[in-house]
């Protein structure tokens, strides 16, 4: 049985999530959160497998609540679950580790099935979500593009990449992203480090963020 916990201040909205989701033997609701400090303190008491968390809110907004979540247990999956399909929201709620991001016009099914699969490990973006990302990590200016090619021969992709790894996407959502698999995302970061010169992540980000 998959616990879910669901974090909105519309309490209409979440009764009817509730109900859509219980529909599935697989997936029980544990509770309902107002906002994101109430979701803190339910974690806390409750341990859920899933967090179906809403953007805006009063007293803590998603975003947080994702990254203070995740801070007390990086294994509970969240996803962000929104009528904004803003990219700044986008990116922070992933970058805090949600696991996810849909839009509250999805349907029942599919909202079942991103709570299932969400919680079997992927991550969860529409096609039109994936877009707004991979259009975000391009609008880094075009100087800094340069420089990479110039600087450590990088390929097109390699430059995509290099610049979703320095605005802290991980491998799987750099592959979802790009539509790549998760083997050839991770062979591209591979020639990534190899050509910066450094041994992980870390350095690699690091070295990206100080190109000047």
């Amino acid at each position: 049985m998959i616990k879910v916990l669901l974090v909105d201040d519309q309490q209409i909205l979440a009764e009817g999530l509730k109900s859509v989701l219980e529909t599935s033997r697989e997936v029980e609701v544990m509770g309902i959160a107002s906002d994101g400090v109430r979701a803190v303190e339910k974690v806390l008491a409750d341990k859920p497998d899933v967090v179906l968390m809403d953007i805006r809110m009063p007293n803590m907004n998603g975003v947080v609540a994702t990254k203070k979540i995740k801070e007390i247990d990086e294994n509970i999956k969240i996803i962000i679950l929104t009528t904004f399909d803003d990219s700044d929201y986008i990116l922070s709620a992933i970058n805090n580790g949600a696991s996810g991001y849909l839009l509250k016009d999805i349907g029942a099914t599919a909202l079942i099935d991103a709570v299932k699969n969400a919680y079997a490990g992927d991550t969860i973006l529409p096609a039109k979500i994936a877009k707004k990302i991979t259009d975000a990590a391009a609008m880094v200016s075009s100087d800094k593009e340069y420089k990479l090619k110039r600087t450590y021969n990088f390929s097109e992709r390699e430059v995509e990449i290099a610049l979703m790894l320095s605005d802290g996407f991980t491998n799987r959502q750099i592959a979802s992203a790009l539509k790549l698999s998760d083997g050839t995302a991770r062979n591209y970061i591979s020639a990534i480090y190899l050509k910066l010169g450094v041994d992980g992540r870390s350095a690699a980000v690091e070295k990206l963020r100080n190109l000047s």
